[in-house]
């Protein structure tokens, strides 16, 4: 299961959005520092109207979504990296995520107290990347010491000691380790120390209710910065998402479209997830079940098959294979079968989004 960490200053918004996120209220919001001591996991599901199409299409006895789990992660502070605050801890847990949703504040507020005493989001994130990169730079430091003895005679610890180099040459500089142009070869060297500033990054704009649609000044300001380092942006307002779990379902989109947007902000932070981690979904459907299942962008249709159950990729055979608008579009399987859409594909296919596939295979 996919796995983002939430992270941020204290006081930025991280526990309120949580808690909207998963809908329930198992995060502590309040406000003071420290108030996540643990760090809080919520699994949602991952929004997916095709599912609901699909299941009355297939008449299902139920849809099954795919998840993401959000792993609510307590405020770090300047000088976690030499365990100020709460810090060594809570850098363990960010090193178990596979993405970082980096809350950053963008709003002002007389009743929640800033950390630092004012707005500024800029500072806000260099802090968090300074002592990320200050955790790298160290757990870097303690390999190379290592590798350098195993270099005299090791080829391949030479390779990796050329490698841990570069890269705190990088750090010294102020640079994340995403922000280093590495080789395929040179990121599976240095895979296993699971770099904190290797993750990819989401940085969250945390706005008020007023600016979702438009954002503000603070918000173009992340923008600028993420571009440089080629992460992704989602403003989202926590309150308006602890604000919409109150409502009804039928009443959410009127909400949300009178505040100028069109979906909520758990669909926005998924999508950018998705995205910055190459991510897709593909479709099974039938009576029994109709159920989504995520895999890696290219991945072939053996190996999404094995997504499913290791066994139906050692015996792949072919995979039924049909774009899910063409099955929407003729309103049955059967009726997609006579109309030529619905496809036999082997073992070099590589699996699109949105297809729905039967896979055929050996025991």
């Amino acid at each position: 299961m996919l796995r983002a960490g939430i992270v941020g200053l204290p006081n930025v918004g991280k526990s309120t959005l949580f808690n909207a996120l998963v809908a329930n209220a198992k995060a502590q919001a309040a406000n003071f520092p420290f108030c996540t001591i643990e760090p809080n996991v919520g699994v949602v599901a991952v929004p997916d109207e095709r599912l609901e199409v699909l299941g009355k299409l297939s008449k299902s006895e139920q849809i099954v979504p795919t998840r993401i789990e959000f792993v609510d992660i307590a405020g770090l502070v300047q000088g976690a990296s030499q365990g100020e605050g709460l810090g060594n801890q809570f850098l363990s847990h960010i090193r178990q995520v596979d993405a970082i949703v980096h809350v950053v504040r963008c709003f002002e507020s007389e009743d929640i107290v800033h950390v630092a005493g004012q707005v500024d989001p800029l500072q806000d994130i260099q802090v968090i990347n300074l002592e990320l990169g200050l955790a790298d730079l160290a757990q870097i430091e303690r390999r190379m010491e290592r590798t350098r003895k195993q270099a005299r005679t090791n080829k391949d610890a030479q390779s990796e000691l050329a490698v841990l180099e570069k890269l705190a040459a990088a750090l010294n500089e102020g640079l994340q380790v995403r922000q280093v142009d590495l080789t395929a070869e040179e990121t599976e060297l240095i895979q296993q120390l699971d770099l904190l500033t290797l993750k990819p990054i989401i940085y969250a704009a945390n706005v008020s209710e007023d600016d979702l649609a438009t954002g503000n000044q603070w918000v173009e300001q992340v923008r600028e910065l993420a571009a440089e380092e080629n992460a992704k942006v989602v403003v989202i307002s926590a309150q308006v998402e602890s604000e919409l779990i109150e409502l009804p379902e039928e009443e959410r989109t009127d909400f949300l479209e009178s505040l100028g947007v069109s979906e909520g902000g758990l669909h926005s932070l998924i999508k950018a997830t998705y995205e910055l981690l190459g991510l897709q979904t593909f479709l099974t459907t039938g009576p029994k079940e109709t159920r989504a299942w995520t895999i890696v962008r290219g991945m072939l249709a053996p190996q999404a098959a094995g997504v499913i159950h290791t066994d139906f990729e050692r015996g792949f055979i072919r995979a039924e294979t049909i774009a899910y608008e063409d099955l929407v579009a003729s309103g049955s399987m059967n009726a997609a079968k006579e109309k030529g859409l619905l496809r036999s594909e082997g073992k070099d296919y590589v699996v699109q989004e949105g297809d729905v596939m039967l896979f055929r295979f050996n025991v």
